[in-house]
């Protein structure tokens, strides 16, 4: 009972601290947590700060990396940076203060979760986590407005029609489109570039010339989409031409052909007055005969 009487008990200031430092852990584990998203076009600029101050005297001792998913991009230990190869000749990085690295020439693959690490020394050489801050990336291109194009006709009463478009990224996927109804492709290909990453995508479609058609040529990418319209309206029977040289032609014909009934007519009208003449000559002889 004496030793339970003399017993010290811990402090008012004591609990504080522990709560204090229970909640900044908490705190930590819940920042460590959360995930900036930012999107950037291809050739653009990404900075990705790490939103810790650190002073001049802590620059020798800290250690500072920057990584993308599990790979390295550049880092800071003693104050001497090194840059990984993928990002070599493209990054400039800032250790004052609150440190940063600026990405330039932003590429596809450049996409994916990026980490700031802070590590503070401890005891006997090692290091403690001191902050850490993550950025997802993602990178987009667009593509230019599609362009359609009359490729033929494979049958009777069939034309084929090609869209394509070029220069952009993600991967895209095309559809064709009639009144809100998805058509069958007849092929579709998507190519990407290896040098710039960017992708080609192009699709063709048969259809009956003999129809009103209203096609819309769809892509999307990521969020995003691009679209072009090709209209066909089925041809009506044409008039026969009428060609002015023709008259040329037709008014001498037509000349000639009303002088050669006219002539006729005059001929056949002499024949049948000459034979009325004989008629009349031979009633006359024929009458003063009798008397």
């Amino acid at each position: 009972m004496d030793q339970m009487k003399w017993r010290t008990l811990p402090s008012r200031c004591s609990y504080l601290k522990l709560f204090q430092s229970l909640v900044l852990a908490g705190l930590f584990h819940f920042a460590s947590g959360i995930i900036t998203h930012v999107t950037k076009p291809v050739n653009d600029m990404m900075k990705l700060s790490c939103g810790y101050n650190i002073s001049t005297d802590e620059l020798i001792r800290v250690r500072i990396y920057w990584q993308k998913n599990n790979d390295m991009v550049l880092s800071v230990i003693s104050g001497k940076e090194k840059s990984w190869p993928a990002y070599k000749n493209r990054t400039t990085v800032n250790i004052i203060s609150n440190p940063f690295i600026m990405i330039l020439g932003l590429r596809p693959s450049d996409e994916g979760l990026y980490s700031c690490v802070i590590q503070k020394p401890e005891k006997k050489g090692t290091y403690k986590l001191a902050h850490l801050t993550k950025v997802m990336l993602s990178v987009t291109a667009d593509f230019h407005v599609p362009n359609i194009t009359e490729l033929g006709n494979p049958a009777t009463n069939i034309k084929r029609i090609i869209c394509s478009t070029s220069g952009g990224f993600p991967k895209p996927h095309l559809s064709w489109l009639e009144k809100g109804k998805e058509l069958n492709a007849i092929s579709t290909t998507v190519f990407q570039d290896l040098q710039t990453e960017l992708y080609t995508i192009s699709s063709e479609l048969d259809f009956n010339v003999t129809n009103n058609h209203n096609f819309t040529c769809l892509v999307k990418y990521g969020n995003l989409t691009v679209s072009q319209i090709f209209n066909w309206q089925k041809s009506q029977p044409a008039p026969f031409p009428f060609n002015q040289s023709w008259l040329w032609i037709l008014i001498p014909v037509g000349i000639f052909v009303i002088f050669v009934i006219a002539v006729f007519y005059w001929q056949l009208c002499n024949i049948l007055m000459d034979i009325d003449s004989c008629h009349l000559s031979h009633s006359i002889l024929t009458q003063q005969h009798h008397h």
